[in-house]
């Protein structure tokens, strides 16, 4: 009688290092196709589209590879030094920069407070809200306030909105619901992610909803600054 091996199957491990793989070989792929081209063709390259191209494939590499080293860091908690941090001043001093279509609409209470790592903080806000841009249609409305014993982020778009089937799935690694779309925007497919690593981090969930007349909402939740017991 021949035995045969149980099936293996792949690991939640197995399978973020097979997407991270494809997500990097797409550039790489594109990058050596062109310069192979050039070199076959020298006299027939024109030299700066060549190079414009092969300069955003690098860009495209340089995201991907600061997102998984990110990742990693949130995962072991490096640099995670917490301190008291203004929710309300993060959001406003990251809205400020961007002018322009979508409009960004603020409503924002004072002085809510959250015991986290600053950078990290950023990092969280800026996703959501760049999350928001490339789906949005006309605005985007940001929203800090308390909420009992918690400070609440809500950032909501006006564009298509997400499925209810698809709301966890958005914060799985290099899951696009409109892959093509995404990669042209910019995207890595990792900012999601990153945002909720960083919010179970500080003891927060992050999820979505939907927004009143369409589009998506992402609402964060964190421990106010005040309900956190500090380690001495």
């Amino acid at each position: 009688m021949t035995s045969t091996a149980p099936t293996q199957w792949p690991t939640q491990q197995d399978r973020f290092t097979a997407d991270a793989a494809h997500e990097l070989c797409t550039p790489l792929a594109g990058l050596r196709a062109q310069l192979e081209e050039a070199l076959l063709h020298p006299g027939e390259t024109d030299l700066p589209r060549l190079l414009d191209a092969a300069l955003r494939d690098v860009d495209r590499l340089e995201a991907i590879t600061a997102d998984l080293l990110l990742l990693t860091q949130v995962a072991a908690g490096t640099h995670l030094k917490h301190q008291t941090v203004d929710l309300t001043d993060t959001v406003r001093s990251h809205a400020i920069r961007w002018t322009g279509r979508p409009e960004i609409r603020l409503r924002t209470a004072p002085a809510v407070t959250v015991h986290a790592a600053p950078a990290y903080l950023a990092r969280l806000v800026t996703n959501l809200i760049d999350n928001a841009r490339r789906h949005a249609r006309q605005s985007i409305q940001v929203q800090v306030r308390h909420y009992d014993a918690l400070a609440e982020l809500t950032v909501t778009d006006d564009g298509p909105g997400i499925p209810a089937q698809d709301r966890e799935r958005v914060f799985e690694r290099f899951t696009r619901l409109d892959s093509a779309r995404c990669r042209r925007r910019g995207g890595t497919g990792l900012g999601l992610a990153i945002a909720r690593d960083i919010a179970h981090a500080h003891a927060g969930t992050l999820h979505v909803e939907d927004a009143p007349g369409g589009g998506a909402r992402f609402v964060l939740r964190l421990p106010l600054a005040r309900y956190v017991a500090v380690q001495p």
